[in-house]
């Protein structure tokens, strides 16, 4: 048995200080004021110094860890995040892949779960193949037609089967009902979500009793429709602001390149404690950073050779710290965002909230959320790196 103490515990919504946990086996024991927690004779100890403990965080979108493709090197990419305190994730292969390189990608992910690093993956992000051309980097010479019909898909959707846990769809693209049809028939538990669209709003809701939970990188890679000159039109990010059945997610990076401050305080303002999900949106893009324009000195964002962004170069914890600055948010909030939002989005009930029996995927973190340890199914991550 594992006892950490003097832990600022993060719950939902409030702190536990001068706190006690307890975890063995690889699941939470016991929890609690150090005062009502007796620490059996013989735990291991381990004192967090008043730090915030926090539950393992969980990147539902991610492409890549460091220098990683996950489709080229599953095992080095999920490394990476579990350094910073990722500790569930879903690997993320986009659309400008073609048929036969989402193939090999999701045999090769298939094959490196369960051991190494690769225990964190948990699941695939499937950010296409049907997302519309005009949004998005790497958008030239997309390799899937541009109407959806059967025969184009079905072997895609067998290989990635249950493994898929979501996938992006561009709900205006000519035949893709049919697509997101033919997936809810076969794996009702997949969900669905709205992507690189300029879909109007009953589109958009048209495939919320399918399975559309949610919103890839909200206020990024959308359009919007005019009808009336010097009329803003209703689109993508309206709709999914407007319903409560939708998450959103946003990519906090450390300028608000991605989605401004203000939008970040306008969407948390908006979805709550409980319909935001924060991502990294990590991809390992070789494109040269600006040097000039607005883009200069970013340290944390990648680039294609079109100079057009092409995702992070973020962990899952450093989009929380950024987030916390920009917003004004807490610790409760953030580890909401990063923890037990993506795990109740995907039904993972072991996961993503401190309580007694969840996993114990831990995190000690400061008030920005800088990680200073992390415990993979109970076990401080320096053991498992030096078994």
């Amino acid at each position: 048995m594992i006892a950490l103490i003097n832990a600022t515990i993060v719950l939902p919504d409030h702190y536990i200080r001068d706190g006690v946990l307890l975890m063995q086996d690889g699941r939470i024991v016991d929890f609690g004021e150090q005062n009502k927690v007796v620490v059996p004779s013989g735990a291991e100890v381990i004192d967090a110094r008043g730090a915030y403990v926090g539950p393992g965080l969980i990147d539902i979108h991610t492409h890549a860890g460091g220098a990683h493709y996950f489709h080229e090197n599953p095992q080095a990419a999920a490394e990476h995040h579990l350094k910073s305190g990722t500790t569930s994730l879903l690997p993320a292969l986009a659309y400008w892949m073609n048929e036969a390189e989402y193939l090999t990608a999701i045999s090769l992910i298939r094959a490196e779960m369960g051991h190494g690093s690769g225990r964190t993956i948990r699941g695939l992000y499937m950010e296409g193949p049907f997302l519309n051309p005009k949004y998005g980097a790497e958008r030239e010479n997309l390799p899937w037609p541009e109407v959806v019909a059967p025969g184009q898909y079905e072997r895609l959707v067998a290989a990635a089967g249950s493994l898929a846990k979501v996938w992006c769809v561009a709900p205006e693209r000519r035949g893709v009902e049919g697509f997101v049809r033919y997936i809810h028939e076969r794996y009702p538990e997949a969900l669905f979500s709205v992507a690189h669209s300029e879909a109007e709003p009953w589109q958009i809701e048209l495939f919320i009793p399918l399975g559309l939970r949610l919103a890839t990188h909200h206020t990024n890679a959308t359009g919007t429709i005019q009808r009336y000159p010097e009329c803003r039109g209703v689109c993508v990010d309206e709709t999914v602001n407007y319903n409560d059945d939708i998450t959103a997610e946003i990519i906090s990076d450390s300028r608000g390149i991605h989605v401004d401050p203000y939008m970040q305080r306008l969407i948390r303002k908006i979805k709550g404690r409980d319909r935001l999900i924060l991502i990294s949106d990590a991809t390992a893009h070789g494109g040269p950073v600006p040097k000039e324009g607005d883009y200069a000195g970013v340290t944390d964002l990648n680039f294609d050779y079109a100079g057009e962004i092409a995702g992070s170069k973020l962990t899952l914890s450093a989009a929380c710290g950024n987030f916390i600055k920009h917003t004004g948010a807490g610790l409760c909030d953030a580890f909401c965002h990063a923890s037990r939002n993506p795990a109740r989005l995907l039904g993972w009930t072991d996961r993503g909230e401190i309580r007694r029996g969840a996993v114990a995927d831990l995190v000690i973190v400061d008030a920005f959320m800088t990680v200073q340890q992390v415990f993979l199914d109970g076990e401080p991550l320096e053991r498992i790196a030096r078994n």
